[in-house]
């Protein structure tokens, strides 16, 4: 898949094992089999799966237009592009104001690993980081606000045994996190250049959570 995995530990839950939209996104919630379909179900028939360049790429376009030209803000050794940035970040923040895209519903994906087998809750505890995704616009990584402090992940039944066998067993369980919410208005994309290289254009999507989907692979 055309992404790069970067893992990071959120934390662990305590919760009712049922995911409500709202407010504020419950960390429990059943761990689900492909092909997702009770996922589908269950998202507003509006939600815009985010989950491929493709899908990204056209959400993007609705919502700014067009990819910045990364190679005129960087310049040709980077001097000043922080300014740039600014401003860049600025001017499409007003551009973007009252478009539809702003206040769709969208759900992305994050990566996940299954951690130590909980029984008093019936669940593994979960590490999740982002995914970051190339696409024409540059590389995407979307940024999680309002996530709650615990996660945990509820096999099902007939997995639990086979599923915790091998997680203590050090066997490393890789699911995916499907998050969905809205764009915070105030700062819904960040414009900026990758760390690890300051000439890759990096475009960062901030959404507000209000429900977690676990999604086996």
């Amino acid at each position: 898949m055309p992404y790069v995995t970067v893992m990071m530990v959120v934390g662990w839950l305590i919760a009712a094992p049922s995911l409500v939209v709202g407010e504020e996104a419950s960390g429990a919630g059943p761990l689900l089999a492909p092909p997702w379909s009770e996922l589908r179900t269950n998202l507003p028939p509006t939600t815009q799966f985010l989950h491929d360049p493709p899908a990204i790429e056209r959400f993007l376009d609705a919502l700014d237009g067009s990819p910045p030209n990364w190679t005129v803000i960087h310049g040709p050794d980077g001097t000043g592009h922080d300014e740039r940035l600014f401003a860049l970040n600025r001017q499409r923040d007003q551009l973007r104001e009252g478009r539809a895209a702003l206040t769709q519903t969208v759900t992305f994906l994050w990566a996940g690993i299954l951690s130590a087998y909980d029984a008093a809750k019936g669940g593994f505890r979960v590490a999740i980081g982002p995914k970051v995704i190339q696409t024409r616009w540059g590389l995407v990584r979307f940024k999680a606000d309002g996530l709650p402090s615990e996660l945990v992940a509820l096999p099902p039944t007939e997995l639990r045994e086979s599923l915790s066998v091998r997680v203590a067993g050090g066997e490393k369980m890789e699911i995916d996190i499907a998050m969905t919410g809205r764009l915070i208005p105030e700062e819904s994309i960040i414009y900026d250049f990758a760390h690890e290289d300051h000439g890759r254009g990096m475009v960062m999507p901030v959404v507000r959570v209000e429900r977690i989907d676990y999604l086996m692979r």
